[in-house]
């Protein structure tokens, strides 16, 4: 499989392509066709890639014009915050960066977010381009816009809207990812399936030894259909003042869960504990029947994705989801499967619908749990 372009596009608002690649050889040239000849860019990233991509990265950008700088922020979602963003102003400042220059974002979904935060504040906004390195910053984060930090204990509560130049996506960055990185990806891939289109959860499950084996051609295929997915939903609700909400499914209680263990389990493993909580929910409120809710079930674990999580009070989890950002006048705006294939969005779950699914999902069997 060669070269693939994906464009994602709202007329008057953002125009701009995700490439599919298999190595870092043509990222010169992408970054040379957007004519910042003469420019600044500085790489951002963190502890663990840095010594994976860095060197090879600031080789290819000799290839370019590009006057080139790199800032490398600690590992891990605990560091998502205000004071890091702080010291990545600070290196543009003393470099002297102005509205002209750009960042790009070396890493998974954390570097891109705060990336992506950084070039929306800075001088109120300059360019970025995301490189993601991860299958979900591949599949997810780095698509749509969405940037911010954690404030305290609360996941990405300060965050702006801004969109990259380009998405350039290297898979061969798959092979380095460690298998809880990468099931951890899966389980947002598995999600836009839940979410859209039941013909890719299907056409996952027919490939599933290609996908963990991490055959590349498949791989390629399997991100750049999730990117459909995205992009699709993220042109008709920008902003998300409607559809795009759709994306949260799993998310609400997954955001709890990741909140309370203290950000030690990885984001898709929790998103996939909220997508069996919300799919228990569809189908109390029947829009599942029992038979499809058990198969969402099946198709998280055939991906080695967890359904139950252990060492929570129920309790905790419910206060939790109920400090979620995404309240409206009072109600969470929860995220629940109509069919399989298709996300709605449903405000009518009282606590007593919530705390019965948050049970279904606790465990003090660790074995089953992460």
């Amino acid at each position: 499989m060669g070269e693939e372009i994906l464009q994602v596009k709202k007329n008057g608002d953002f125009h701009y392509n995700i490439f599919f690649e298999k190595s870092f050889s043509k990222l010169s040239e992408k970054l040379n066709s957007l004519n910042k000849k003469g420019r600044k860019i500085c790489i951002v990233t963190d502890t663990n890639v840095a010594p994976l991509y860095l060197e090879t990265i600031m080789d290819e950008l000799k290839n370019t014009d590009l006057s080139v700088t790199s800032y490398v922020l600690p590992a891990g979602e605990a560091n998502k915050n205000l004071k890091e963003i702080e010291g990545i102003y600070e290196h543009l400042i003393i470099n002297h960066f102005d509205r002209g220059d750009l960042l790009a974002a070396l890493g998974g979904g954390v570097i891109g977010d705060m990336t992506g935060f950084t070039a929306a504040t800075y001088l109120r906004g300059i360019d970025f381009i995301q490189i993601p390195t991860t299958l979900l910053a591949q599949v997810d984060s780095s698509i749509g816009g969405k940037t911010g930090v954690d404030f305290g204990q609360y996941k990405n509560m300060v965050g702006a809207f801004h969109q990259p130049l380009f998405v350039y996506a290297n898979v061969q960055t798959l092979k380095t990812l460690p298998e809880t990185e990468f099931t951890s990806g899966m389980g947002e891939v598995v999600k836009h399936g839940f979410i859209r289109n039941k013909n890719y959860s299907q056409w996952l499950l027919m490939h599933k030894k290609e996908i963990m084996d991490r055959q590349l051609d498949i791989c390629q295929e399997m991100i750049f259909q999730s990117c459909v997915i995205k992009k699709t939903i993220v042109e008709n609700d920008p902003l998300e003042h409607g559809e795009r909400a759709v994306l949260n499914f799993g998310h609400t209680i997954g955001h709890a869960v990741e909140k309370l263990k203290n950000f030690s389990l990885h984001h898709g493993h929790c998103v996939s504990i909220g997508c069996a909580a919300a799919s228990y929910l569809s189908w109390k409120k029947g829009y599942l029947s029992e038979s499809e809710y058990r198969k969402a079930l099946e198709e998280l674990k055939a991906f080695h994705l967890p359904v139950k999580v252990s060492g929570l009070s129920c309790e905790d989890i419910l206060m939790t989801t109920k400090s979620d950002k995404k309240m409206d006048k009072g109600h969470i705006r929860f995220i629940l499967l109509e069919k399989c294939g298709n996300a709605i969005i449903d405000t009518s779950l009282q606590d007593s619908d919530l705390m019965e699914a948050i049970k279904e999902i606790c465990t003090e069997d660790k074995e089953a749990a992460l």
